[in-house]
């Protein structure tokens, strides 16, 4: 790698402007690594393969030390004194899924609504099991849009999401109430054997709830 200032992020961020919370750069290719200087040398396929030479932040060195050259990569970078860092970096699999998946985990906290809606869709439609939490925690997202998919895409997922959905049948919150209900009801069969071993370690007023959905779906405990 050569012994240069790095260089400069030009025309790589959001057409909307520099977001303060950062932006992922998806890259094909990692063509250096620096490990000692804390620098990471990447193509960008939609510059006609030029290469961009970015410094890398501290807390990601760990993550730097799993890249190797030649890995396709996902960079969380972020703009600090006017220079443009790489926070977090998730490497991606050769699988275009697995690929599609890992972009939309990483999209799931975009600060514009659109993108989180979108990778919502994406990771229900995978049936993305290690989204279930930040899905569950978009039951509450505040753009209603944004909600109404998470709710759609823990369907799709089916069982795995039932023990994170079933503390929200006794939420302080109306909706989130309705909404655990309809998800577990909907999930349907897949749902009754974790609703089920969830008895066990639920206080009466959750087993009431579990009972009820339980009832709804025509299962009767034995």
């Amino acid at each position: 790698m050569a012994n240069e200032a790095p260089a400069k992020l030009i025309s790589i961020g959001p057409k909307s402007g520099t977001k303060k919370d950062g932006f992922n750069l998806v890259t094909e290719n990692v063509t250096a690594i620096n490990l000692e200087a804390r620098q990471i040398e990447v193509e960008l396929l939609a510059y006609d393969g030029k290469t961009v030479l970015m410094d890398v932040s501290e807390e990601a060195v760990e993550d730097l030390q799993k890249i190797k050259i030649g890995d396709g990569a996902t960079l969380r970078v972020v703009e600090e004194d006017g220079k443009r860092i790489v926070k977090s970096f998730r490497i991606r699999s050769k699988d275009p899924s697995i690929q599609r998946a890992d972009a939309a985990l990483q999209d799931l906290t975009d600060s514009h609504w659109l993108n989180r809606k979108h990778a919502i869709e994406v990771l229900g439609e995978l049936r993305v099991e290690a989204a279930v939490k930040p899905l569950v925690e978009m039951l509450s997202d505040e753009v209603g849009d944004v909600r109404q998919r998470a709710y759609e895409s823990l369907i799709k997922i089916g069982a795995p999401c039932v023990p994170d959905v079933i503390p929200f049948l006794v939420s302080d919150e109306d909706d989130l109430r309705q909404s655990a209900t309809e998800i577990l009801r909907k999930i349907g069969k897949p749902a009754v054997e974790p609703l089920a071993l969830a008895l066990g370690e639920a206080d009466e007023k959750l087993q009431k709830r579990i009972m009820k959905v339980l009832d709804r779906m025509g299962y009767k405990r034995k």
